[in-house]
């Protein structure tokens, strides 16, 4: 367990890290005896900082939601880390791939909620009355850890690997199955990883579910217009500047996000 000062230190570097993109030794190397409640404390000092700096939270993000990532990682349940409106891309735009450190993307169904859930005991019924609809959805994701070498802790301090996400249109969720949703990523006419949405704690609503009742112990809500990232169909995949990247959902259509 680290004291408030040491958690303000590992705050500050992941912060210059990602500012100036030069990422830092794992924490769990810089830092001993760090441990997950020291890493979530470090992860809301950075996002309470961007927050003065203007931000708003626009959402959360599910991560480690497979059981292969969980067992990499040695934990038995996910994690998770906040998004925020400047973390928002444009599928016109193209985004410039040297403004991160080690970018990838990941491939999610995305739930936008119509109302507030509840926290403590959510269901997966509850999820699916508060969603308004899912939508295709590309997750940047990036390390301020050098080389990706990151343990749980490292992870979660440093927001959950988060960096930005792209969304499309979407539909109501009562028309999908959500667990057999067939997603492929693609660039040009090469597919680079295929997957389905029951790879996501055997069904999305789930992990939704569980986030709802997890961030509620701390007293954090899922409110209406709020965008869920449940986690990845698919492996994560590198990003090369020059590239679009596609993914294509049965039932849910496209979403693409290009790097400069």
């Amino acid at each position: 367990m680290l004291d408030d000062r040491l958690r303000r230190e590992a705050a500050a570097l992941l912060r210059a890290a990602e500012r100036e993109r030069v990422p830092v030794r794992p924490l769990t190397e810089l830092f001993a005896g760090i441990d997950a409640e020291d890493a979530y404390g470090i992860q809301l000092i950075n996002i309470e900082r961007s927050l003065a700096d203007g931000a708003r939270v626009t959402g959360h993000k599910v991560g480690l939601s497979s059981p292969v990532m969980q067992a990499m990682m040695g934990v038995d349940e996910p994690d998770y880390g906040h998004l925020l409106d400047t973390m928002e891309l444009c599928p016109d735009t193209p985004v410039p791939a040297a403004a991160y450190c080690a970018p990838r993307i990941e491939v999610e169904v995305g739930f936008v909620l119509g109302a507030d859930l509840p926290g403590e005991g959510c269901t997966g019924a509850d999820v699916l009355a508060a969603t308004e609809r899912v939508v295709p959805a590309l997750e940047l994701i990036d390390s301020r850890i050098a080389d990706w070498r990151i343990t749980i802790a490292d992870t979660v301090a440093d927001n959950a690997s988060s960096a930005g996400y792209v969304i499309g249109e979407g539909r109501d969720p009562r028309e999908l199955d959500l667990r057999a949703v067939e997603a492929r990523l693609t660039t040009g006419s090469e597919v680079l990883a295929t997957g389905r949405s029951d790879a996501v704690l055997g069904d999305p609503v789930r992990a939704v579910a569980w986030l709802a009742r997890t961030v509620a112990r701390f007293g954090v809500p899922l409110r209406k217009g709020h965008l869920i990232l449940p986690g990845s169909c698919t492996r994560a995949v590198d990003v090369t500047a020059g590239r679009t990247y596609t993914a294509d959902f049965t039932g849910l259509g496209p979403v693409s996000l290009s790097f400069s």
